[in-house]
């Protein structure tokens, strides 16, 4: 089982396949898993692209059901995390890598690109999580109840006020878009991306759209693409037809 150590940062991941490196960010908000890609997900990105590219897949840090760990940053939650997708690269000796992320790895993605622009080759958002004005306590709310306590309980160094002020900082400030870039961003980020929308509280339609529409080189997938599970293979192939298209020769 491995793992890749930084200081105290712990981080298990799993390879899958050969070829070029996609990094798969499982969903599931600060509970997502490599496990979650199985039991949760419209379909495990990990078995269905490791016939064509070498997939790697993180527990992300302090995870309850995961077996990743560190500091719990409270002022850099976001980019605590990019460090963590970051740093798995560097110590795979990866320099340019796709990525494709589920939910929380929607805003994960747009730091990615953010932070490593000549980094990441082409990027899949599906299902991406971004905010919701008329609900804009969700991810606070979400994470205070089904998060937090059990990290608490794990790791008696940490308190909830401890818990609190991280999510204030991750989901509060800014309240806006996809939490890690501005519009501005958007607007210029010349990264291919394709957005696979959904539209339930925490991934809101409207926000997946309006990253697309400003994204230079976005595109949207169908939608609804996973209403029925005859839809999937058809969102799927979409998929490997873009990866196929962006990666290098």
């Amino acid at each position: 089982m491995p793992f890749y150590e930084r200081g105290p940062v712990r981080i298990h991941y799993e390879e899958a396949g050969s070829g070029f490196p996609l990094l798969v960010i499982p969903g599931g908000g600060l509970n997502a898993t490599i496990a979650g890609l199985d039991a949760t997900h419209p379909f495990n990105a990990q078995k269905e692209f490791n016939n064509e590219y070498r997939c790697i897949a993180a527990d992300l840090r302090n995870a309850n059901a995961g077996q990743s760990s560190g500091p719990l940053e409270i002022e850099r939650p976001w980019d605590a995390f990019t460090d963590d997708h970051l740093g798995l690269m560097d110590h795979l000796g990866i320099e340019k890598f796709l990525v494709l992320g589920y939910c929380i790895g929607g805003p994960f993605i747009w730091n990615l690109m953010k932070r490593a622009p000549g980094r990441v080759v082409a990027a899949v958002l599906a299902q991406p999580s971004g905010h919701r004005p008329e609900l804009p306590d969700q991810f606070y709310d979400n994470n205070i109840a089904n998060w937090g306590p059990a990290f608490v309980a794990r790791r008696p160094e940490i308190t909830i006020e401890m818990v609190s002020a991280f999510l204030n900082r991750m989901y509060r400030s800014p309240a806006d878009f996809v939490f890690t870039v501005t519009r501005d961003f958007a607007r210029t980020c010349q990264t291919p991306l394709l957005i696979l929308p959904d539209d339930i509280p925490p991934h809101p339609y409207a926000v997946a759209m309006e990253a697309a529409m400003l994204a230079p080189n976005a595109q949207a997938s169908l939608y609804p693409w996973k209403d029925v599970p005859e839809k999937i293979p058809l969102a799927v192939r979409h998929i490997r037809t873009f990866l196929k298209a962006n990666r290098p020769a």
